[in-house]
């Protein structure tokens, strides 16, 4: 059987190019970037403007915006829904960790993110035991 042959760094790299913070490959445009238009009159670069997001990227924006400002660990979107210049985005947190996990504190925090995907507000609405369920009660 012949020697295997070892690959190069150098080798096939466009499978392995390097990553924006995006998940997009460095110099390729990301999923809401498309072209503003011609250069402009100083002949610099056409300006890039981004399209419109949908529910499941306003979801992960949200989960990250709220995962940054609070430093807590989230456990994910509750709910998405538009509104007027954007996305209303509710996201639960834990907020105390407990033994028995059961007894751990929740909170949903409510974020708006507008059309671009920038932050524009954001609260806690609502805080409660794990297993209490929706209106407090058990199970």
């Amino acid at each position: 059987m012949p020697p295997r042959r070892r690959a190069r760094y150098d080798e096939d790299a466009a499978p392995y190019r390097r990553r924006a913070s995006s998940g997009v490959p460095a110099g390729e445009d990301g999923p809401y970037d498309e072209s503003a238009g011609d250069e402009d009159e100083r002949g610099a670069e056409p300006r890039r403007r981004r399209a419109a997001l949908n529910a499941v990227s306003a979801g992960r924006l949200g989960l990250r915006y709220i995962a940054d400002l609070t430093s807590k660990e989230t456990e994910g979107v509750t709910s998405v829904e538009p509104v007027e210049n954007g996305w209303l985005v509710d996201v639960e947190v834990v907020e105390d960790r407990r033994i028995p996990s059961t007894s751990d504190m929740l909170s949903i925090y409510e974020c708006q993110v507008d059309d671009e995907g920038n932050l524009t507000s954001y609260r806690r609405t609502r805080t409660y035991r794990r297993g209490s369920g929706a209106y407090g009660g058990g199970l």
